[in-house]
């Protein structure tokens, strides 16, 4: 048997092994396996290659480049070689959505880092607002998915309807009960001019944006009162009121009606992304 010690003389007997089985679906399954592995390796040490070939970049913009690039830093990831701790990662995904939290008059902050779990507590009005957990499950989970995939788990303060913590620590646990979103661009919304909306239709879901001071705001196109659809409604400052029973919502409050803090609209995370510009994030 092949010393662990010696990888390459490892891997030679593996696959030896692996020839020797008798074909079969686990055989299949297991000659797959093999070569998506060596097909994710060889690709990362193609684009490790390519930035290397730069001759001009210091030691530290390499460096960088290669832990900007996702499919290497996941692999550094899994060999615990990225330069960037867990805890600034963590800290970096929270600041890539803080302008979306911040424009819903709210925030996230990390009150650590416990055996890989981040305890995140919601601030301001997002605190206990109904639509806390779709908030987390579209941009915040995403934001950490990306940039701290190596987290164990997530435990958030301030959701509404707390699942049941391990020790009564008042936290609910994210991790593994989120849904996956998809950005989309906002382009059919065209250009929304301050103190004016429009109303979009994404994936299926009519989606309301509208622009309070220059600053795009995105809500479920549905009224919690009355059900309603929300394309005739109109804005006033920061106020969006339905056209059929009239009750207004403080958009630059996560959506709470006006005199009560338990309606709210449902938010739909607006951000501006890489690649897409602004973009919505709808559960898929």
């Amino acid at each position: 048997m092949a010393s662990q010690d010696d990888p390459l003389a490892r891997v030679q007997e593996l696959t030896e092994a692996l020839d020797r089985l008798d074909i079969g679906p686990a055989k299949g399954l297991a000659e797959a396996l093999v070569g998506a592995v060596v097909d994710l390796y060889g690709e990362g040490l193609r684009r490790i290659m390519e930035v290397l070939a730069d001759d001009s970049a210091s030691v530290a913009e390499l460096r960088a480049r290669l832990s900007a690039d996702g499919l290497v830093a996941s692999i550094m990831l899994v060999h615990d070689l990225y330069p960037v701790g867990l805890e600034e990662r963590v800290l970096q995904a929270l600041a890539s959505v803080r302008p979306y939290m911040e424009s819903h008059g709210g925030d996230v902050e990390l009150l650590g880092i416990d055996a890989g779990v981040a305890r995140l507590r919601l601030v301001g009005h997002c605190h206990g607002c109904p639509a806390s957990l779709s908030t987390l499950e579209l941009a915040i989970k995403d934001a950490l998915d990306e940039r701290a995939p190596d987290l164990a788990g997530v435990e958030v303060e301030g959701l509404t309807e707390p699942a049941p913590a391990a020790g009564g620590n008042g936290m609910t646990p994210m991790r593994g009960r989120l849904a996956a979103p998809t950005w989309l661009p906002v382009e059919a919304a065209g250009d929304v001019a301050a103190g004016s909306l429009r109303t979009v239709t994404l994936r299926g879901a009519e989606i309301v944006v509208a622009n309070v001071e220059g600053s795009l705001l995105a809500y479920r196109s549905q009224c919690p009162c009355c059900q309603a659809g929300l394309a005739d409604a109109t804005l006033e400052g920061a106020v969006l009121a339905c056209a059929g029973c009239k009750h207004g919502y403080v958009l630059t409050e996560a959506g709470r009606a006006v005199g009560s803090d338990d309606v709210h609209l449902e938010p739909v995370p607006l951000l501006r992304r890489d690649g897409v510009g602004v973009a919505v994030a709808v559960a898929t």
